[in-house]
């Protein structure tokens, strides 16, 4: 464990050690964090996706692993599980706890990761639902029209382009670290390929979509910081 990683976990038991809020406190501990990516307790942790995305809530969850019995477990699992934290921060309060370059790289992995999946999920949705009212209740397909919508081709011809650039073997599974690494390259792929009209309404439609299933689970919002920044 490296000195930096050391710091944050001893920041963070003596900050609620101390009695500060818990929240706050491992807000800190991930300022101080160094470690990209750690195997841990016989899980592969992986916080930063392509040296630009940071999985805040990855490095959460391998935190809270220190804190067996310090924090209240519902705290704990609303938090990892449904992103609400157990007090209500603005954006800058949270940028600056854990730091500039963290939080930007965290606003990387939310559009470039999250908000990608939702808008494929969402164009994935119009195609179906343009092959029912035809009669096609088939959906067989249906993943390859998004991606070759979206990025002009097909699932399975990018992922072998992305492989073949970051020199990985041409599996026929993917690792979920991998998928991460796909899914940010499709977003960085698709800046590159479409005009900016096109990019502002794709990233439109994705967080439209992340409202939506976060309303049917009838979760709030509070734990996202950025949903509110304009497109």
């Amino acid at each position: 464990m490296s000195t930096g990683d050391a710091q944050a976990i001893e920041r963070l038991k003596s900050g609620i050690g101390e009695g500060r809020n818990w929240y706050v406190s491992l807000l800190e501990a991930i300022r101080l964090w160094t470690t990209l990516e750690e195997d841990y307790a016989g899980r592969h942790y992986q916080y930063l996706v392509d040296n630009e995305a940071f999985d805040w809530l990855m490095l959460t969850e391998r935190l809270c692993e220190e804190l067996d019995g310090l924090i209240p477990e519902k705290e704990r699992m609303d938090l990892l599980f449904h992103g609400i934290p157990p007090i209500e921060l603005s954006k800058d309060e949270f940028k600056n706890l854990i730091g500039e370059s963290k939080y930007q790289a965290h606003l990387n992995y939310f559009y470039g990761i999250l908000v990608e999946r939702f808008l494929l999920l969402s164009v994935i949705e119009e195609i179906r639902k343009k092959k029912r009212v035809l009669g096609m209740n088939n959906d067989s397909g249906v993943v390859d029209e998004a991606h070759q919508y979206i990025y002009g081709g097909t699932q399975s011809a990018l992922l072998r382009q992305f492989r073949k650039q970051r020199r990985y073997p041409q599996l026929r599974s993917i690792r979920l670290s991998e998928l991460n690494e796909f899914t940010y390259w499709l977003f960085k792929y698709r800046m590159r390929i479409r005009d900016k009209s096109c990019v502002a309404s794709d990233t439109k439609k994705g967080l439209t979509k992340l409202h939506e299933i976060l309303v049917l689970k009838a979760k709030p919002l509070r734990s996202s910081h950025e949903l509110s920044f304009e497109c």
